[in-house]
């Protein structure tokens, strides 16, 4: 879905209107402890309770440089401008990796507060690793817009960005559930845009092949015929080539992810697929109650004002979000896939419906983070308990 600069894209004034809770959400406690004793942090610009992109991964590398063999920094792509695609795998070097998660964020230019989650997430989880879990992050997926709202933020302009530099919205731009059958699409057009293709963007196909390595695997999972329902022939997704996306030891390991969590903002859901379907997520039987299980933990994890769990096709009854990477990354390749819409947006006063920065960002991020970052590692436990060998 191309994005145009300086006025939000379709759909985006439906979501604010239909707000019911403009007050940040009333969780208590402090930032990550991790984060709060970094300190490289000591912004000179706008907006200077968040970390600029540089600061991001010199933050990172600091964490990195006091535990040698815990954090493992790399590069699996490049943006469309070029800048580096970066990725931290996080993992206790004393033990061999059995599971490993990807959690991606930044994937819409303004939704800055997931990165800060990401962040505090990264460093937590580099100070108690699980053994044998292995945690992937990449904090900016969409580092050209992100470059260019910071840019805004010096110059004190005001704009609406969402895509990458070539304005395409990398959260509508993969394989499956590029269509719907559904009768509001003639309706509510706006609600119901794709990418021109799928995986168009060097955001996206980096980002894929993180998923899954091996081009054959991949080749294989994209020869699936979808139906006129969205249902793949022979109806059993992606669960064939899921593991053959690791066939040997190679740059990424030989452990498939046994899950997958791209973290968005704002309204407070805890989105499992469908995303462009209505009925319930079925790669496997049962699958529903498990992604219901573990977003209710995760809900749980949060105390007062918890994010609430729900399919992404049943947001509204109107509503489908085709192509998107959850419902990609469990079509496809039988992985667990979550899509959170971390706070209930930074709008805390009335003016602050001019700001589009401020549409998606509170500006104290502290325990909204907070209350994610303990979302996550309930997140980390409960797919291990509901998925012991992932979507496999």
């Amino acid at each position: 879905m191309s994005t145009h600069v300086g006025w939000p894209a379709p759909g985006a004034l439906i979501l604010t209107a239909a707000l019911v809770h403009l007050g940040s959400p009333a969780h208590a406690g402090a930032p990550s402890d991790a984060l709060a004793q970094t300190g490289r942090f000591s912004p000179d610009h706008p907006e200077s309770a968040y970390h600029f992109a540089d600061e991001v991964f010199g933050v990172i590398a600091d964490a990195a440089a006091v535990g040698p063999g815990v954090i493992d920094g790399f590069t699996f792509g490049r943006s469309l401008e070029g800048r580096e695609l970066r990725a931290f795998a996080v993992r206790d070097p004393a033990f061999p990796v059995f599971r490993r998660l990807l959690l991606i964020a930044n994937i819409h230019a303004l939704e800055w507060i997931p990165t800060e989650d990401a962040l505090a997430f990264l460093l937590e989880y580099a100070a108690h690793p699980v053994p044998g879990v292995e945690l992937v992050v990449v904090p900016i997926v969409n580092p050209d817009g992100r470059a260019r709202v910071e840019a805004d933020l010096r110059a004190g302009r005001n704009l609406y960005r969402r895509g990458n530099s070539a304005y395409v919205d990398l959260n509508r731009d993969w394989f499956v559930h590029r269509d719907s059958p559904a009768i509001w699409k003639a309706l509510l057009p706006g609600l119901y845009t794709t990418s021109a293709s799928p995986t168009s963007q060097p955001e996206t196909v980096a980002i894929d092949q993180l998923l899954c390595p091996d081009a054959d695997a991949r080749s294989r999972a994209r020869a699936q015929t979808y139906g006129s329902d969205g249902r793949p022939l022979p109806a059993v997704y992606g669960l064939a080539v899921g593991a053959e996306c690791y066939p040997g030891s190679g740059e990424y390991g030989i452990v498939p992810f046994s899950a997958f969590l791209s973290l968005h903002s704002f309204g407070g859901f805890i989105y499992y697929p469908w995303a462009g379907r209505w009925r319930r997520p079925d790669v496997v039987e049962g699958d529903w109650r498990r992604y219901q299980a573990v977003a209710e933990a995760m809900q749980a994890a949060m105390g007062a004002h918890a994010y609430r769990p729900r399919q992404l096709a049943r947001w509204g009854f109107f509503f489908r979000g085709l192509g998107m990477e959850i419902d990609h990354a469990y079509g496809q390749y039988g992985i667990p896939s979550l899509l959170v819409e971390t706070t209930r947006s930074g709008l805390e006063r009335p003016a602050d419906l001019a700001t589009y920065f401020r549409w998606y960002n509170p500006r104290t991020p502290d325990r909204h983070v907070r209350a994610d970052v303990d979302m996550l590692w309930a997140w980390v436990t409960a797919v291990g308990e509901v998925w012991p060998t992932g979507g496999q």
